[in-house]
C-alpha cells in the first residue's frame, strides 16, 4: 500500500540519521549481550516509538543485562529500582520533604525521573506501588501531594519479571501490563553463541565497559522522525478490524484495547522508519501484532494458555490488508 500523492513528513536525511543511530545501538548492545536479531529489532522498535518495554523470562538469561546494555548506550540519565514487598510508591516517584532551613516543603524526585529507568523483577512490589507506575508511563507526568512534574524525554521504562517464580509476587494487573508497548521472550542462546558468552564474561561483567555511542538529541531525533512516518487511513482502518477481531473471538474474554491499537501503530511507523521508509505498510502490522498485542488478551477460562499466537494468527488471516 504506497501512499500515493501524500506529503512526505520525513526527510532521506532524518530517514539516514534514525538509522545510523538505531544501528550504533544495536552494534553496541552486541558487544556486550548475546540477543537474538528479533528480540534485538523489537527493543529498537520500542525505543523509536517511545514505548515501554516488558522483558519477561526465565533467570539468567539476561533480561537485565540487555536492558543495562541498552542503558549504557544511550547518553542519558539511567536509574535502577529493585523491586521488593516493602518498595513503597515514594520510593520510586518522589516525594515531599520538609526544609527546615527556609521553613517549607520541596519535592525530591525519586529514580522515575530518568530518562531511562530499569525497573527489576516488578512482580515483586507490591500493587500499590505497581500503581505508582501507571500514571509516569501512560501520561509522562508524576502528581504528587496535588502538584504535577513532567518527565524529561526520552522516558522508557525496562521492566523484568520471573515467571516462573511466584512465591512473594504479585500478579501484573492488566491496566499495567497494557501500558507496555512489547513484552519480550529473550529464550536461550544457541549453542555457539552460548560458548561466545562465556568466553567474553569470564573476566568480568561486559556491560559496565560499554560506553554511549549515541547523545540524547540523537534518541530525540529519530523518535520525532519515527512519529512522521506517513499512515494512510486504510492502514489504520486495517489495525481497528485486527483488533476487533479479536474482541469478537470465542476464545478471549478480552480482547485487544484501544490503546493497543495505538502503541501497534507507533510501532509499524517505527518499524517502517527502520527499514528506511517513509510510509508504513500492512507487512509492519502484521510483523508486530503478536509482540504488541499478545501480551494485553486476556483468554477465557476454557482457552488454552497457548492461544493468544493462534488468536492474534486468526485475525490476521480474516481482516483483508486493504
Amino acid at each position: 500500500m504506497e501512499p500515493v500523492g501524500a506529503a512526505r513528513t520525513v526527510a532521506p536525511s532524518q530517514l539516514a540519521a534514525a538509522a545510523e543511530t538505531c544501528g550504533r545501538v544495536a552494534a553496541n548492545i552486541r558487544r556486550a549481550v548475546e540477543v537474538r536479531d528479533g528480540v534485538l529489532h523489537s527493543l529498537l522498535v520500542a525505543l523509536l516509538a517511545e514505548g515501554h518495554i516488558l522483558i519477561e523470562d526465565y533467570p539468567g538469561v539476561g533480561k537485565t543485562a540487555l536492558a543495562r546494555a541498552l542503558a549504557r548506550s544511550l547518553d542519558c540519565q539511567f536509574a535502577r529500582v529493585q523491586c521488593t514487598t516493602d518498595l513503597l510508591p515514594a520510593d520510586v516517584v518522589g516525594t515531599n520533604v520538609y526544609n527546615q532551613r527556609e521553613q517549607r516543603f520541596e519535592f525530591r524526585p525519586g529514580p522515575i525521573f530518568a530518562n531511562v529507568v530499569l525497573v527489576d523483577e516488578l512482580n515483586r512490589a507490591s500493587p500499590k506501588t505497581q500503581s505508582g507506575l501507571l500514571e509516569c508511563m501512560q501520561e509522562r507526568h508524576v502528581t504528587v501531594d496535588v502538584h504535577t512534574h513532567e518527565l524529561a524525554r526520552p522516558f522508557v521504562v525496562l521492566a523484568t519479571q520471573n515467571p516462573i517464580e511466584l512465591e512473594g509476587t504479585y500478579p501484573l494487573p492488566e491496566a499495567q501490563v497494557d501500558r507496555f508497548l512489547c513484552r519480550l521472550v529473550l529464550g536461550y542462546p544457541s549453542a555457539s553463541g552460548e560458548a561466545e558468552m562465556l568466553a567474553a564474561h569470564e573476566s568480568g561483567d561486559r556491560v559496565r565497559e560499554l560506553e554511549p555511542v549515541v547523545r540524547r538529541d540523537d534518541v530525540l531525533a529519530a523518535q520525532d522522525a519515527a512519529a512522521g512516518v506517513f499512515v494512510a487511513q486504510p492502514l489504520r482502518q486495517y489495525i481497528v478490524a485486527v483488533l476487533d477481531h479479536t474482541r469478537q473471538d470465542r476464545r478471549v474474554e478480552l480482547g485487544a484495547s484501544p490503546r493497543a491499537g495505538l502503541m501497534l501503530l507507533r510501532a509499524a511507523k517505527a518499524r517502517a522508519l527502520l527499514a528506511g521508509r517513509d510510509h508504513s505498510l500492512p507487512d509492519d502490522v502484521q510483523a508486530l501484532a503478536e509482540t504488541v498485542l499478545a501480551h494485553r488478551i486476556v483468554l477465557a477460562p476454557e482457552a488454552d494458555s497457548g492461544a493468544r499466537a493462534a488468536v492474534l494468527a486468526d485475525a490476521l488471516a480474516a481482516v483483508p490488508a486493504l
